[in-house]
């Protein structure tokens, strides 16, 4: 399975409340828990300041959901209850 995710106008994670350094993505499975993908990288532009995030992989595992989280930890286990997007996908 191949996960492309593109995101605009995403907040710096310091600037949430309570603020964190990082956002954490995350897929759950059927039978296989949920998975930590990864730290989600975000950008500004060249002519703009709206922030700008991408992410791609590939995975075994067939994606019933992904998440993202904000963190203080990249290399987390579980996510933490800060979710600040949410999608179904399938």
């Amino acid at each position: 399975y191949e996960l492309d995710l593109n995101i605009l106008h995403l907040t710096e994670p310091s600037r949430l409340s309570p603020s964190k350094k990082y956002y954490v993505i995350w897929m759950e499975t059927e039978n296989n828990g949920t998975k930590n993908l990864g730290q989600l990288k975000s950008e500004t532009g060249f002519f703009t300041s709206t922030l700008k995030a991408y992410f791609h992989t590939v995975t075994p595992f067939d994606p019933k959901r992904v998440f993202i989280t904000a963190e203080n930890d990249v290399d987390i286990q579980n996510p933490g209850p800060q979710t600040v997007l949410v999608t179904n996908y399938k």
